[in-house]
């Protein structure tokens, strides 16, 4: 057991904790695949994607890579719509500019909430549910989403009536 213990050290001391890609640290303790599914904007299969054109195991622990290959891979990641095909970006083609684009992180919040924005501005269909509050793709509205009070019979508020108009009754 003494041999083991020095070199669990060494591999703490290569083991970079944490991995910054954009304005975001990554854990260095998890996969490649499962640290770069924490970052906004990639799902599994864009991270197993990522891992594969950087030739690295995706199963490989993330920060006990060298600092060359995590430095590819964090470019892969913030050029990621030149390397993937159009289908496979968050963004195929933006409003303004029509470029394709993959938003990752803060940036894809940043961008969804200029393109709700945008509809509410120009009051289409989107738009005006968003103001509403109402939901927005094509779901039910019937029976859920219901968010003021309650609807139908309340039995509390009956008791607690009956009980006061019996204590009125009685004086």
């Amino acid at each position: 057991m003494s041999e083991e213990e020095p070199q669990d050290t060494a591999d703490d001391e290569d083991l970079r904790y944490f991995v910054r890609i954009g304005q975001t640290d990554l854990d260095g303790t998890k996969s490649v695949e499962r640290s770069l599914i924490e970052l906004k904007g990639i799902g599994r299969r864009t991270a197993r994607h990522i891992a594969n054109e950087a030739g690295v195991d995706r199963t490989a622990t993330f920060g006990a890579l060298d600092d060359e290959t995590i430095d590819e891979v964090v470019e892969l990641v913030e050029g990621l719509a030149d390397e993937v095909p159009d289908w496979m970006t968050n963004r195929p083609t933006d409003f303004y500019t029509g470029e394709t684009t993959h938003e990752t992180g803060n940036d894809l919040e940043l961008t969804r909430q200029q393109d709700i924005n945008r509809m509410k501005m120009i009051d289409s269909y989107k738009g005006v549910r968003h103001k509403r509050g109402q939901k927005v793709r094509g779901q039910r509205t019937k029976s859920t989403g219901r968010t003021e009070g309650t609807i139908g019979v309340n039995v509390e508020q009956i008791r607690e009536e009956a009980e006061e108009a019996a204590e009125e009754g009685d004086e």
